[in-house]
C-alpha cells in the first residue's frame, strides 16, 4: 500500500482526508534526523510543518517519494531545487493560515501602539504604571503595507476600519487593483521614509533576507513602529535593536525571527519591543485548515493528478479554461509515444482556439508526462518533464494559434511524422484528428490505429480479426484523408490485443499501419 510518512502533528481532518483516500498515514512525531532517515524507504510522501528538515540526505533516503507536503506556507526547512532535481513534488498549503495571520498583525499592531504586554507585565508584577505606558491612536496615521499579497490585502482591509491611511510597496500588484483597495502604491524607499507604523508580509529568499537593515531603517521616518508576522530574517534584529535603541525607530513587534525557535535576540530586552513565538498559524482554524489542504494536494499528487499549490511546477497559474484540458494532453502524449513507436526527435504542442489567451505551459508538461510514461522506466511528472525532456534531447515547441477551425479549442502534438488532436465535447475528451484523418471518438484504456487503402472490406476485416479472439469493440471512429486515398480506423476495444492478431493485420493486404495505444 501506498505509504504516507507523517512526521508532525498535523489535524485529525487531514490524517482522516487521507486514510479515507486509501494511503496508509504512517504517523512518527518527533524523529531524529537519524531516525528519519530510516523511516524514509518506502515512502511515497512525507508530509511535515517547520521543524523537520527536508535537506538533500533526506530527499536521497526517500528514493520512493513522489511528494513532499508543507502544512503550512513557508518553505525554509525544504530544499527544493534538490527536490526539484530528484522530480519529487513539493506543495504547501499556502491559504490555510492567511486569516490567522493577518489578525495577528492587526493584534500586534494594537498591542505595540497601546503597550498592551508591557503593562500587563507590570500591573501583574505589582506596579500600577498607568503614566509610563501610555500609547497612540491608529487612526489617522499612515500605514506602509510590504507586500500586498493575501495576508498583506486583509491587513490592508482592517487598518482601513481604524481609519488609517494605507501606503505600500508590491512591484507585483497594478496600481488599479491597489486603488481599488484604497491604497497608494509606492516604492519601498519612500514607505519607509513616510510612514508612522509598517507591517511586513514578504516571503523569505535571497532579495528578502537582511531587507530591513540598517540602511534601510537609516531611513525610516522618526518614531516608526515595525510590525513583522511574515518570516524571520526579512529584518535584521541586530540593526533593529540599535535603531531603537537610537531612538530612530519608535518601537516593534515581531513573531518570527531569524532563528527560531529561540529565546535569545537583541530585541528581548528593549521595553518597547512586543514579541510572540512564531504564533501566525498558531489558532484552531488555520491547524484544521493547514491539514485539510496538505492532504488534499498529497492525494492528488499521488494520484498524479494536477496540483494547485505545488510550488516547483514549471508552469503558470492554471485557468479554469485550461485545467480541463490536462487530461485529455497527457492521453495526446501517450498516443504520440506509440505512433512513433518511442520517445521521438523533435515535439510540437500547438494550442488553438480559446486556449491560446490563456498560459498553456501546463499543457506541454502534462503532453510530456504522458510521452514519458509511455517511454521511461524513471518516473516523469509535472515536476522534472522539462528536465527529462532535455535531458533525453528532446527538441520542443510551444505554439498558440487563435483560430481553430470548427472547435472552440483544440490541443495539437506532432512529432516528425505523426500529429494528433484532441478536445473537450461537453466537457468529456474526444480525439479529433490523427494523422490527417478527421476522426472523433474518446479515448480509452486501449485503442487500436488502423491506417489503411480507401477501398470496401477493410472495416469488416479488422472487426473479423478482433472477433475471432474474442475482443470486442467498444468504440470506433473512421475517416479519410483529404484527397481521399487512405483511411484511418481509431478503435477502443475491451482489452489488449495479442501480438499475433496485431502482426496478422499488419500482413494483410491494403493495410499499411496497425499500433495499439495505451492510454493509462
Amino acid at each position: 500500500m501506498t505509504r504516507i510518512l507523517v512526521t508532525e502533528a498535523l489535524s485529525a481532518r487531514g490524517l482522516d482526508a487521507m486514510t479515507a483516500a486509501g494511503y496508509e498515514v504512517d504517523v512518527r512525531l518527533g524523529l531524529t534526523p537519524a531516525e528519519l532517515l530510516e523511516a524514509l524507504p518506502g515512502a511515497h510522501a512525507l508530509v511535515i510543518r517547520s521543524a523537520t528538515k527536508v535537506n538533500a540526505a533526506v530527499l536521497a533516503a526517500g528514493r520512493d517519494l513522489v511528494v513532499v507536503g508543507r502544512a503550512g506556507v513557508g518553505l525554509d526547512n525544504i530544499d527544493v531545487p534538490e527536490a526539484t532535481r530528484r522530480g519529487v513534488m513539493v506543495v504547501n498549503a499556502p491559504e490555510s493560515n492567511i486569516l490567522s495571520a493577518a489578525e495577528l498583525t492587526i493584534a500586534l499592531l494594537l498591542a505595540q501602539a497601546r503597550n498592551i504586554p508591557q503593562a500587563h507585565a507590570a500591573l501583574v508584577a505589582g506596579r500600577w504604571e498607568r503614566a509610563k505606558w501610555e500609547g497612540v491612536e491608529l487612526h489617522g496615521k499612515t500605514l506602509g503595507v510590504v507586500g500586498l499579497g493575501r495576508i498583506g490585502a486583509l491587513v490592508a482591509q482592517r487598518a482601513l476600519g481604524f481609519g488609517m491611511h494605507l501606503v505600500a510597496h508590491d512591484p507585483y500588484v497594478a496600481p488599479e487593483r491597489a486603488k481599488r483597495m484604497g491604497v497608494e502604491l509606492t516604492s519601498l524607499e519612500d514607505l519607509v521614509s513616510r510612514c508612522d507604523f509598517i507591517t511586513i508580509h514578504l516571503p523569505k529568499n535571497p532579495e528578502t533576507v537582511g531587507l530591513f537593515g540598517r540602511e534601510l531603517l537609516g531611513l525610516a521616518k522618526p518614531g516608526v513602529r515595525i510590525v513583522n508576522a511574515a518570516r524571520g530574517g526579512i529584518i535584521d534584529e541586530e540593526a533593529l535593536a540599535e535603531a531603537i535603541r537610537e531612538g530612530r525607530v519608535g518601537g516593534a513587534a515581531i513573531d518570527v525571527f531569524a532563528a527560531e525557535p529561540t529565546t535569545a535576540s537583541p530585541l528581548f530586552t528593549l521595553p518597547s519591543v512586543v514579541v510572540t513565538p512564531h504564533l501566525g498559524a498558531s489558532t484552531n482554524e488555520a491547524q484544521d485548515k493547514a491539514g485539510e489542504q496538505i492532504a488534499e494536494q498529497v492525494v492528488l499528487a499521488l494520484a498524479g493528478d494536477f496540483v494547485p499549490f505545488a510550488v516547483n511546477v514549471d508552469a503558470g497559474a492554471v485557468s479554469e479554461t485550461v485545467r480541463p484540458f490536462l487530461g485529455i494532453s497527457e492521453i495526446l502524449g501517450r498516443f504520440i509515444a506509440s505512433l512513433s513507436g518511442g520517445l521521438p526527435d523533435e515535439l510540437t504542442v500547438e494550442c488553438q482556439g480559446t486556449l491560446a489567451g490563456e498560459d498553456v505551459s501546463i499543457l506541454t508538461l502534462a503532453v510530456l508526462k504522458g510521452l514519458f510514461a509511455a517511454v521511461a522506466d524513471d518516473p516523469v511528472s509535472y515536476v522534472n518533464a522539462r528536465r527529462v525532456a532535455e535531458e533525453r534531447g528532446l527538441v520542443l515547441h510551444e505554439t498558440q494559434t487563435a483560430s481553430s477551425p470548427y472547435r472552440v479549442s483544440v490541443v495539437t502534438v506532432r512529432s516528425s511524422r505523426h500529429s494528433i488532436s484532441g478536445t473537450l465535447v461537453g466537457g468529456e475528451p474526444r480525439i479529433v484528428d490523427l494523422d490527417a484523418h478527421a476522426v472523433e471518438v474518446p479515448p480509452a484504456e486501449v485503442m487500436v490505429v488502423v491506417r489503411n487503402d480507401d477501398r470496401p472490406g477493410k472495416i469488416g476485416l479488422v472487426g473479423t480479426a478482433l472477433g475471432d479472439v474474442g475482443i470486442s469493440i467498444v468504440n470506433m471512429a473512421v475517416g479519410q484523408t483529404a484527397g481521399g486515398n487512405t483511411a484511418l480506423m481509431v478503435l477502443a476495444t475491451d482489452r489488449s490485443v495479442p501480438v499475433e492478431v496485431l502482426d496478422k493485420l499488419r500482413r494483410a493486404p491494403g493495410i499499411l499501419d496497425v499500433y495499439e495505444v495505451t492510454t493509462v
